[in-house]
């Protein structure tokens, strides 16, 4: 009984001691008895919210000196990434969420420079997260840790700061772990000022990740001269799913050269099987502008796939596997049909030679594509798609930020439920009956519990 009361004792004496050491930076009577190193200790492992705190002031200090694109890759170089839990909060229809949120090393959106855009999976227990500037950490069991540790990697050899600066779009666009190889797509410049969207692969290592190439196309859309004098590095596409042990599918988007959609020569608007052994790819699906989720549902043999789409228009499309390597593949409309406006609209005087080249009829069967599943007008920013049950799936939306629940029963949506979260949802992976979702309003992870 003495031992624990003087432990106790001794624990908040020294919590005191340190919080007005570390507060006003002066000597005490405590440096007689602890070195820096144990005072650090105590304070990271016994006293974790005054680390972090101290780290967060640091990483303050830091940020006045560079800009968040430049951090992001200085914490490249850093053991640690902090962890915060936030708060709980009650969403609609009984979902509670806990978030974390990341406090540093992920600095820079896709879309806003003040927010951090990042990609989740999983390697056995742990989380893998990837930032889009490649900052590549892993942990488990967030409410203890505090923080998750980094991964060495070589993902600066294919995309870097350069790269970066140039736009903020171009980025790293996906993350998939699966059996001991994790594959990483992103928007690779093949020329100067001309990209396309590419995969680089590795065998997981907790230590240091050394990837190669698996994927490039030697065409590209050049930023600057192309066919109808506009570009979007955001119609990248970049989602990367496992199709089976010797193949993986890759979306890629039109990058706003319409017409590539429809050009069976080209890889942009497709969705492509990609092998890991000799490299060689096929196109399986077409039509597409930018899709940005994919899902194979192996019981159903059907792959899900989201195109983000124009001014109203993103689509959830199915994809029967049984047609692949068919003679003819299937088209799905882009940019002839879609449910979605050229931005402007049609009385916008500027639309009226582009809506001659790309219609966007409103029926996608009519003239010989096959329709979606769903449309949704407006646009939602509609994102990843998962599955979390016998016939229910959820789909994520960035612009609307919130969860969109279904049921797929006879290629058939029903029962749609939004769930409304209140930040911009970048990617989801459901593991152990559980929904991750990747925050980029604030960077910070998102944790739900579902009942299947």
């Amino acid at each position: 009984m003495k031992i624990i009361l003087f432990s106790i004792v001794f624990l908040i004496f020294s919590y005191f001691s340190i919080n007005f050491l570390s507060k006003n930076n002066k000597l005490g009577f405590l440096l007689l008895f602890l070195t820096n190193e144990q005072i650090h200790l105590i304070k990271k492992y016994i006293f974790p919210y005054r680390f972090i705190a101290d780290q967060q002031y640091k990483i303050n200090n830091l940020e006045e000196l560079v800009t968040p694109m430049e951090l992001e890759t200085i914490y490249r170089s850093l053991p640690d990434i902090l962890l915060k839990k936030s708060e709980e909060v009650n969403l609609s229809n009984n979902y509670v969420m806990n978030k974390y949120k990341l406090l540093n090393g992920f600095y820079f959106g896709i879309n806003d420079d003040h927010a951090g855009s990042g990609y989740i999976d999983f390697h056995e227990d742990n989380i893998i997260v990837l930032s889009v500037r490649g900052v590549l950490v892993h942990g488990n069991n967030f409410d203890k840790s505090f923080k998750l540790k980094q991964i060495k990697n070589n993902i600066d050899e294919f995309i870097n700061l350069k790269h970066f600066k140039k736009s903020h779009k171009f980025s790293i666009k996906d993350l998939l772990v699966h059996e001991g190889t994790i594959y990483v797509s992103y928007t690779e410049e093949i020329k100067e000022n001309c990209w396309n969207t590419s995969v680089i692969y590795a065998n997981f290592d907790y230590q240091d990740i050394v990837f190669e190439k698996l994927f490039s196309s030697e065409e590209c859309v050049h930023s600057q001269n192309n066919k109808d004098n506009e570009f979007e590095a955001l119609q990248s596409g970049g989602r990367v799913i496992v199709f089976d042990k010797e193949n993986i599918l890759l979306s890629i988007g039109d990058y706003r050269s319409r017409f590539l959609a429809q050009d069976k020569r080209s890889v942009n608007g497709k969705i492509i099987k990609i092998s890991n052994t000799n490299f060689n790819y096929e196109i399986i699906s077409m039509g597409h502008r930018n899709p940005q989720g994919l899902y194979f549902d192996k019981k159903k043999n059907f792959i899900l796939a989201t195109d983000h789409g124009p001014d109203g228009g993103d689509e959830i499309n199915l994809i029967e596997v049984s047609e692949i390597s068919k003679n003819e593949i299937p088209n799905y409309g882009w940019p002839i049909s879609s449910a979605g406006e050229h931005y402007g609209g049609r009385d916008k005087k500027e639309n009226i030679e582009k809506y001659k080249k790309y219609p966007l009829y409103k029926s996608h069967s009519k003239y010989g594509f096959v329709e979606p599943l769903k449309s949704f007008v407006p646009s939602i920013g509609i994102s990843e798609i998962v599955k979390i049950g016998k016939d229910r799936y959820v789909v994520s939306s960035l612009k609307y930020q919130s969860l969109y629940f279904f049921e797929l029963k006879n290629k058939k949506i029903n029962n749609i439920e939004k769930v409304e979260v209140g930040e911009r949802i970048r990617d989801l992976v459901f593991n152990n009956e559980v929904l991750y979702l990747f925050m980029e309003s604030s960077a910070s992870i998102g944790v739900i519990p579902l009942k299947s």
